[in-house]
C-alpha cells in the first residue's frame, strides 16, 4: 500500500449532543497534541456539568422510541454502520495515528477489532431471544425476555479510541439503549467521527451523544438519576472509584481497571518464536495496551537464552513517527506519560535490578519535539521491586527468573492484578493445567495477547475487573438489558375460589 493520508484537521473539537455537534459553554479548553512532534494539534472544549445533562436529556427523550424499534430494524442500522465504518476504516486509523501515536498499521488493527464488535451486534435480534415454557403449571405459561435499560453511558480510555467505545456503544445501541460517550481527552477526534457515521447510518438524534470532558463530566454522569448504567476502562485506582460511585448511586457498573501482564516461558518453548512474541507484545503500541506483556516469567535455565534475543532486538526496533509504515514503535501519548515512565526506570535500577537495554532520551530525527522513549529491559527483577507491582503501561519489560512452573504459577497468581498471561510451552499437561489454574481472566498458550474474540467477550479477575459481566459478547447483552419474567394463565384455565398459597406445578 502506498502512504497513508495523515489526519491533519485543526478544528476544534467538540460535543455530539441529539444529533449535531455543539461548542462549549462553560469556558474550558484542552490542547490535543500530535505526540510525533509535540505540537498541539488542536484544542478540545471540555464540558460543563449542565451539557452533560443536555446530552442525558437528549438520551432519554429518544429512549422509548429506540426501545420500541424493532431488534431486525435496529440491526439494520447498526449494518449501515457498519459499512461505513469499512469504508471509513482508514481515516479512522490515521485520527488514531495523528492523537495517540500508535503505529499506523497497528491503528489499522484497532479498528477491525472494533468492526468486529460492530458485526456481532448486527446479531442482535438472536442474541435477544428469550426462554419459553408451555404449561409450566395447570394452564400457566411462563417466559423471559430482555430489555434495554435505558441511557446509558461509557467512559473510555486514550490507549484504544476507537476499539474501547466499540466495546460498548454497538452492543448497548442494538439492545436498545440510548448512549452517551466521555472518550478521552488525549484523543477525542475519532468519537466525533463515528457518532456522525452513526447518524449517517439512520441513527435518530439522541440515541447516541458525546461529551468531551475530564472528571467533571465522569462525575456528572455517575451521580446523574438518568444514566442507569456506566461502563468504563482504565487504571484500577480509578476503576474502584468509578464502581463504588456508581453503586452508591445505584447504578449498574462494569468498570474494567489495571492489568500487570505476564509471559511464563518454559524451557520447553520455541526460543525464537518466544522472542518474537515477547518484542511484539512488550513494545507493540509503545506497551500502552492494558493486554501488554510486561513481565517475563522465565523459567529454569530459559532466562539466559532469552534476555541475549530480546536485548538485542529491542536495541534494533524501528523507533518513528506512526504513519511511516516501517515504524514498529511510535512515539506515547502524552509528555507527562513519558517522563513517569522513564522514571519507573530509574527506580527498577536503584531497586536493584539489571537495566540490559535503557531506551530512556531516545530522539527521532526530525521529530526531536516528539515524545518517544526507546525500549527498556530489566533482568533479574524481583516480586518486591514497584516495577514488578506498579502498572508502567509502556515499553519496558521486567524478567523475573524463578526454578519451575509451580513457582511461576503462585507468582502469578498472587499478583493484584489478574486481566491477561501467556505460557510458552511444547508441552501439552503444562499447557493444560496452567489454563486451569491460573488466576486470571484471559490465558493465552503460545498466543502472547489472549484478546478474545468479539463474540467471547473481555475481561480480568480480582483488581482487573470492578463488576460482574465483562464487556461484550454475550456478557455485554446481559450487561445491557434486564430479564423480565412473565407468567400467563387465562380465564377459561383459571380454577374458581381465592388461592392464599404459592403457586407450584400441579
Amino acid at each position: 500500500m502506498g502512504a497513508p493520508e495523515a489526519f491533519t484537521a485543526t478544528a476544534e473539537i467538540g460535543h455530539f449532543i441529539n444529533g449535531r455537534i455543539t461548542g462549549s459553554t462553560s469556558g474550558r479548553r484542552q490542547a490535543v497534541y500530535n505526540p510525533a512532534t509535540g505540537a498541539i494539534a488542536r484544542e478540545l472544549v471540555l464540558a460543563s456539568v449542565e451539557e452533560v445533562n443536555a446530552a442525558v436529556a437528549a438520551a432519554k427523550a429518544a429512549f422509548p422510541a429506540w426501545a420500541d424499534t424493532p431488534p431486525i430494524r435496529r440491526a439494520r442500522v447498526m449494518n449501515n454502520f457498519l459499512a461505513l465504518v469499512n469504508k471509513n476504516k482508514d481515516k479512522l486509523a490515521a485520527m488514531i495515528t495523528a492523537e495517540h501515536g500508535k503505529v499506523f498499521t497497528d491503528a489499522q488493527g484497532e479498528v477491525m477489532r472494533g468492526i468486529d464488535i460492530i458485526e456481532f451486534a448486527c446479531g442482535i435480534p438472536q442474541l435477544l431471544k428469550g426462554d419459553f415454557t408451555d404449561q409450566v403449571s395447570t394452564g400457566i405459561d411462563n417466559w423471559t425476555l430482555r430489555q434495554p435499560l435505558g441511557v446509558v453511558a461509557g467512559v473510555t480510555p486514550f490507549n484504544f479510541p476507537v476499539m474501547v467505545p466499540c466495546w460498548m456503544f454497538p452492543v448497548a445501541l442494538a439492545c436498545g439503549n440510548t448512549f452517551i460517550l466521555k472518550p478521552s481527552e488525549r484523543d477525542p477526534s475519532p468519537s466525533i467521527f463515528m457518532a456522525q457515521l452513526l447518524k449517517e447510518a439512520g441513527l435518530p438524534d439522541g440515541v447516541f451523544n458525546v461529551v468531551q470532558g475530564d472528571k467533571v463530566a465522569v462525575d456528572a454522569l455517575l451521580t446523574h438519576v438518568d444514566v442507569k448504567a456506566l461502563s468504563f476502562v482504565g487504571s484500577t485506582p480509578i476503576a474502584q472509584y468509578i464502581y463504588e460511585t456508581g453503586a452508591h448511586h445505584g447504578k449498574r457498573v462494569q468498570a474494567l481497571g489495571g492489568a500487570k501482564n505476564h509471559m511464563v516461558v518454559m524451557p520447553d518453548a520455541d526460543i525464537d518464536q518466544t522472542v518474537d512474541a515477547l518484542i511484539g507484545a512488550a513494545y507493540g503500541s509503545a506497551g500502552e495496551r492494558c493486554m501488554a506483556i510486561s513481565v517475563a516469567v522465565l523459567v529454569g535455565d530459559v532466562g539466559d537464552k532469552i534476555v541475549g534475543k530480546v536485548a538485542e532486538r529491542a536495541k534494533a526496533l524501528k523507533i518513528k513517527n506512526g504513519m511511516e509504515l516501517d515504524a514498529e514503535m511510535g512515539p506515547i501519548v502524552t509528555k507527562q506519560a513519558l517522563e513517569r515512565i522513564e522514571g519507573y526506570i530509574d527506580i527498577g535500577v536503584k531497586e536493584g535490578a539489571k537495566l540490559v537495554v535503557d531506551g530512556r532520551g531516545h530522539k527521532v530525527a526530525g521529530h526531536e519535539g516528539g515524545f518517544f522513549t526507546g525500549g527498556s529491559l530489566l533482568d533479574h527483577v524481583t516480586p518486591e521491586m514497584r516495577v514488578y507491582k506498579e502498572e508502567i503501561f509502556g515499553p519496558v519489560l521486567a524478567c523475573v527468573r524463578v526454578p519451575d512452573f509451580a513457582t511461576a504459577v503462585k507468582l502469578v497468581n498472587e499478583h493484584e492484578f489478574g486481566n491477561g498471561v501467556a505460557c510458552y510451552t511444547r508441552d501439552g499437561n503444562v499447557a493444560r493445567e496452567f489454563a486451569r489454574r491460573i488466576q486470571v481472566g484471559m490465558v493465552g498458550i503460545n498466543v502472547p495477547i489472549p484478546v478474545p474474540m468479539a463474540w467471547h467477550g473481555f475481561g480480568g479477575w480480582k483488581r482487573s475487573l470492578f463488576g460482574d459481566m465483562h464487556a461484550y459478547g454475550e456478557e455485554g447483552v446481559r450487561f445491557y438489558t434486564k430479564q423480565k419474567s412473565v407468567m400467563q394463565r387465562w380465564p377459561e384455565s383459571t380454577a374458581k375460589g381465592a388461592e392464599f398459597v404459592m403457586p407450584t406445578a400441579k
